[in-house]
């Protein structure tokens, strides 16, 4: 599991067609039935030679998308959020992006998704260098202060850089440094489109 950003396949068009095909008709619907709709609509998406299908809704951030995504957001969120509120409220919103790419890499426990492992002792962290994001998803601490797993999804670990080649390597070297026990990920975001350059 993991995501990146940007995507180079999703250009401003692509975005757009997609919210009109996608998002407003959910939206024109909720309109209709007299629950209108304000706030973030999350859509899971597999992109098809016949367009875009939808997995899944959430009525929040996706997870892991948001962390590939955030670190690369310049425009301040929660003016964002609170202007999403409102009926209209983005719309003319105009986002300011960083230029740099984001990777993220999700480290999961043993056993995953099937069963989770928890209570094992991460290590690693204080190693992590500066370019980096470390988000806490499925951690605790044990009696003892240690921080530990908690099962499933346990750490977000996003790269940043100059392109997406740059920013994988980041994440994935800064994965490297962290571990416990059972730690698993998968070897293989972004990979094909950062050999594309």
């Amino acid at each position: 599991m993991g995501s990146y950003s940007p995507v180079p396949e999703v250009d401003a068009a692509r975005a757009s067609e997609i919210c009109r095909t996608v998002h407003q008709p959910v939206l024109d619907e909720l309109a209709r039935r007299g629950t209108p709709f304000h706030g973030v609509l999350y859509a899971g998406l597999m992109m098809t030679d016949q367009g875009p299908k939808v997995l899944e809704f959430n009525v929040r951030f996706g997870d892991p998308e948001t962390q590939a995504i955030l670190p690369r957001l310049r425009s301040d969120l929660l003016a964002l959020l609170e202007r999403a509120t409102v009926r209209g409220g983005l719309d003319g919103a105009e986002l300011d992006w960083a230029q740099e790419s984001a990777v993220t890499v999700v480290l999961a426990s043993a056993g995953y998704p099937e069963s989770s492992s928890s209570g094992d002792v991460i290590s690693g962290l204080d190693s992590i260098p500066g370019g980096v994001y470390v988000t806490h998803a499925g951690t605790a601490h044990a009696a003892s202060g240690e921080l530990v797993t908690a099962g499933g999804r346990v750490l977000n670990v996003t790269g940043l850089g100059a392109d997406l080649a740059e920013a994988r390597a980041a994440a994935y070297a800064a994965a490297e440094m962290i571990g416990f026990a059972g730690k698993q990920m998968r070897r293989d975001i972004a990979l094909k489109v950062a050999q594309r350059g």
